[in-house]
């Protein structure tokens, strides 16, 4: 299958670059390249992309509201959002994954991360740039000083837990089958299971509340 992947960045250099790399990549193909987050916002809506990749900083709409249009907590059929960007500020990062972002990418990543991310995007995994990860899950942890050791009201199967466990490392699907020996269609399974009994709608969510609950 073919992932559509619809690019939103202001810089016309920036953005004939994403798309040559994007285009060039087995299994990937720009369906659409726009200049602005409102126009973003109103292509993804008209051409239902696999993946939006878009830019924070845009004008008339940046990409945090464009993505809060996109995949925000009020949106009934979230589309998969990755956002990339030049500045590696932690308000940006944490900004996009409350808007509902699935990833967030340097624009010096590399072809390489880029196309795991939207392939990442499109199976419902998030990357995050390994150069911001590790601050990110480090601010999870400081935003929940009071961790108690007790488990939740929520009740997960002792295999949900392991899962947990490692979504709140940052591993990705497929990471996950390998630690537990178990098939991608069940770590899916077990990952769905884990989102509905905790009220999360996507990894990001899932691991900051595994950190919250001190399960980590």
């Amino acid at each position: 299958m073919t992932i559509g992947v619809l690019v939103a960045d202001d810089q016309e250099i920036v953005r004939t670059g994403l798309c040559t790399i994007l285009d060039a990549q087995p299994g990937i193909e720009v369906v659409a390249d726009v200049a602005d987050g409102a126009r973003a916002v109103s292509e993804a809506r008209r051409l239902a992309p696999d993946v939006c990749l878009l830019d924070i900083r845009m004008p008339v709409l940046d990409g945090v509201a464009a993505t809060r249009q996109l995949a925000g907590p009020d949106v009934p059929d979230p589309m998969a959002v990755v956002v990339i960007t030049t500045f590696d500020l932690d308000e940006n990062v944490h900004a996009a994954l409350r808007a509902g972002a699935r990833g967030f990418l340097l624009k010096d990543s590399g072809p390489a991360l880029l196309s795991q991310a939207v392939h990442a995007a499109a199976e419902g995994d998030a990357l995050i740039d390994p150069a911001v990860t590790v601050r990110l899950l480090a601010h999870f942890a400081r935003a929940a000083p009071d961790r108690s050791p007790h488990r939740p009201a929520v009740r997960l199967t002792s295999r949900e837990l392991s899962v947990l466990h490692l979504v709140a490392e940052g591993r990705t699907n497929n990471e996950i089958c390998d630690d537990l020996h178990l098939g991608l269609s069940t770590v899916k399974t077990h990952l769905a299971a884990i989102m509905t009994k905790t009220g999360t709608r996507n990894r990001v969510e899932v691991a900051r509340w595994a950190y919250e609950h001190g399960i980590s």
